[in-house]
């Protein structure tokens, strides 16, 4: 707490550090160079759990293609989807293309960080991005990097149960940080920090503007902060299908009000076609992480019977895509790359 106090008693002095180092080497991104309300809300969707040089691409095409709300919310969802393969967290796309859909309805259009979290996808973070950035409103971002540098700066020795106890903790001692600033370039300035300089190993303090207010830095123990219990990790395994038939592919369609595979193709299951291939059939086996989830997919060949044809005939859900048209379909970000690896392999 009195470390806390200290650095609201020096809130001036840290602003006035912070904000010139931002303003002298912060990363030149399309968002900030010729900023508007439209390219915030869309990179903040973006940028939630993905790293910047991974949006990029995405942001630029998406630009291109949904130049603002009024194309976003005339889009059709199959386009937006597609705009964001590979992206990951695919609920975000959604729900950005229904905020558009709403704020373009929206008679009196939304301003304070409440009247922002009314619309979908918009939680306490975002909500204080984007007004914070489009007009100045008073409201400080706290995430996993703001969380870092806080409780690096105060010394925070807390064990926390996990990351939204730790931005619960930490939000009033952000929100003070940023009164008597411009809202926007503070916040941009506390992440960029985290992003490029306050990391989560080997923190770069030799070159951090705001050293000087850092206790953990005057300890020498930066590395100690912040405490948060281990993630429990649980391993899951799947088994998944690779079936051609005449030059096309077995793909599943997640339903419509799936939360994490609307609209997308994944490979089927093996339990979607009620069968246990050997292990002479692996083609083989891929991984990735979602959440607290580490997932091994095994991927086996299975040649289309008579009596799995019938039965694939039968599920609505499952897809005869051709081979040379699988760019036309929307995948899930691993299943993609899965793909193209296996048909790049066989030459």
């Amino acid at each position: 707490m009195a470390n806390s106090e200290n650095l609201i008693a020096r809130r001036a002095g840290f602003q006035t550090a912070l904000h010139a180092w931002y303003r002298a080497h912060h990363r030149k991104l399309p968002w900030r160079d010729t900023p508007s309300l439209y390219k915030t809300v869309v990179s903040e969707f973006m940028l939630q759990q993905t790293q910047v040089a991974t949006v990029l691409p995405y942001f630029n095409r998406w630009l291109r293609e949904l130049p603002d709300f009024v194309a976003l919310a005339a889009a059709p969802e199959t386009k937006v989807m597609k705009l964001w393969e590979g992206l990951g967290y695919y609920s975000r796309a959604r729900n950005l293309h229904k905020l558009a859909q709403a704020y373009i309805a929206a008679p009196a259009k939304p301003r304070t960080p409440a009247e922002w979290r009314e619309l979908p996808g918009i939680g306490p973070y975002t909500a204080a991005a984007i007004t914070s950035i489009s007009f100045g409103e008073p409201a400080a971002v706290v995430d996993g990097n703001v969380v870092r540098i806080l409780a690096r700066l105060v010394g925070e020795g807390r064990l926390f149960r996990d990351g939204t106890e730790a931005v619960k903790h930490f939000t009033p001692l952000a929100d003070a940080l940023v009164i008597g600033s411009n809202p926007g370039e503070h916040n941009q300035a506390m992440m960029e920090l985290g992003a490029t300089v306050c990391l989560r190993a080997n923190p770069m303090c030799l070159v951090c503007p705001v050293a000087g207010f850092c206790a953990a830095r005057a300890a020498g123990t930066p590395d100690k902060f912040p405490r948060l219990k281990p993630k429990v990790i649980e391993q899951k395994a799947v088994a998944r299908v690779w079936c051609e038939h005449h030059g096309r592919l077995l793909l599943r369609l997640g339903h419509a009000k799936a939360k994490r595979l609307a609209g997308l193709h994944e490979l089927p299951e093996t339990s979607d076609l009620g069968i246990k291939p050997g292990a002479k059939s692996l083609l083989a086996v891929k991984r990735r992480t979602i959440t607290r989830f580490a997932i091994t997919e095994s991927i086996y060949v299975v040649k289309p019977t008579a009596a799995l044809l019938k039965r694939i005939a039968r599920d609505a859900a499952l897809e005869w895509v051709p081979l040379k048209q699988l760019d036309q379909v929307t995948l899930s970000g691993p299943h993609k790359r899965w793909i193209g690896d296996l048909l790049d392999g066989r030459g």
